[in-house]
């Protein structure tokens, strides 16, 4: 596992509270920010990059990632659905993020609504594999996410290879996209290479699946 020594000192103390990267004081709303700021700025790059195809003869390279059909299950709460059931910490969005941008840097893939939820589940499950002390199995993330243990393993696979293995996050990189992610409420910060969505099973749907409850030891 690795580590990401971020903490007040590292990182704008006032950017880390009001992404909820830290433990709030009471009352405080249960979802982090920065779950908002992220799903906000993935759905104008997923709508900049299919309008973008709409009007072109411009075609996204299609990858495992890439579903048959756009999920009903919106960005927002498909973020929300992996905050509730993974455990994992507020800090892994802002990883994942990061690893999402690599990703479509070192590919010829655009954010679309076809491959953006494949590529969530899977930079969050190994931003929680590398940063959190505790984190479940794929057997379970899998669950959570919407799709087989069996394509998960393959989307892991096919991430950590595209991405050279580069999972470390230096402090310098992390502040870096937390003042990004804080200014996407004001400014509308888009990233340089759009990120695109992905295609999920049918069965992704508006409704929350109460079966799947954190009951997988970790």
């Amino acid at each position: 596992m690795g580590t990401l020594a971020v903490n007040a000192e590292n990182v704008d103390s006032d950017v880390y509270l009001s992404l909820g990267l830290k433990e709030l004081r009471k009352g405080a709303p249960a979802i982090p920010r920065v779950l908002s700021l992220l799903s906000s700025l993935l759905e104008r790059s997923v709508q900049k990059n299919e309008i973008l195809f709409e009007g072109t003869q411009i075609n996204d390279v299609v990858t495992i990632f890439h579903g048959l059909r756009a999920p009903t299950l919106g960005i927002r709460q498909y973020l929300d659905r992996i905050f509730k059931y993974s455990g994992c910490s507020p800090s892994c969005f802002v990883v994942a993020y990061i690893y999402v941008d690599r990703f479509l840097q070192n590919t010829e893939v655009h954010l679309t609504s076809l491959n953006v939820h494949r590529l969530l589940i899977t930079s969050v499950m190994l931003a929680a594999k590398f940063i959190d002390d505790a984190f479940f199995n794929n057997a379970y993330y899998a669950k959570v996410g919407g799709v087989s243990t069996a394509e998960l393993n393959r989307l892991e696979m096919k991430f950590l290879f595209s991405i050279d293995f580069r999972l470390q996050v230096n402090v310098d990189m992390f502040g870096k996209y937390c003042s990004q992610l804080d200014k996407e409420s004001a400014e509308g910060l888009q990233i340089e290479r759009p990120i695109q969505a992905c295609g999920v099973k049918e069965s992704w749907s508006n409704k929350d699946d109460s079966t799947c409850a954190p009951t997988v030891a970790r």
